[in-house]
């Protein structure tokens, strides 16, 4: 890791043992891996929130196929925006219901387009997009 710095914090005892036990759970090995992804994943909520700037998201999709024009409408709308559309992965799970799973690489504006389109399609059951940052933290 480049340039660690060292810094102290004041916690209350109660609060220090909740977060103790919450990272032993996760199979954090100490608090620094802990605080670092902590302080990763409010930077990425943070540029989301400001809406700029190249992220990374995945945008998971449970639809009924068998409503008419669903799966014409949602693979045009892929097509409209392939750029940002990096990969998918589509999966039967009974007669009726497919999972689909996008990988989309873009500006905040345009994922959130993309994402909102094809969420608010009519037999898409739940939609979930999931982002993270395009470059270090």
């Amino acid at each position: 890791m480049a340039d660690l710095v060292r810094f102290g914090i004041s916690i209350p005892a109660p609060l220090l043992g909740r977060f103790d036990a919450l990272i032993s759970a996760a199979g954090y090995p100490n608090r620094s891996e802990a605080i670092r992804d902590l302080i990763r994943n409010r930077l990425v909520e943070a540029a989301w929130e400001g809406g700029t700037g190249e992220m990374i998201g995945t945008l998971t999709l449970v639809y009924d196929h068998h409503v008419h024009e669903l799966g014409d409408a949602l693979t045009g709308i892929q097509h409209q925006h392939h750029a940002a559309i990096l990969s998918t992965l589509h999966i039967h799970l009974d007669a009726h219901l497919c999972l689909e799973v996008l990988v989309l690489r873009g500006q905040v504006p345009v994922i959130k387009q993309i994402s909102d389109a094809l969420i608010g399609m009519r037999g898409v059951k739940h939609g979930k997009l999931t982002v993270t940052a395009g470059g270090h933290l």
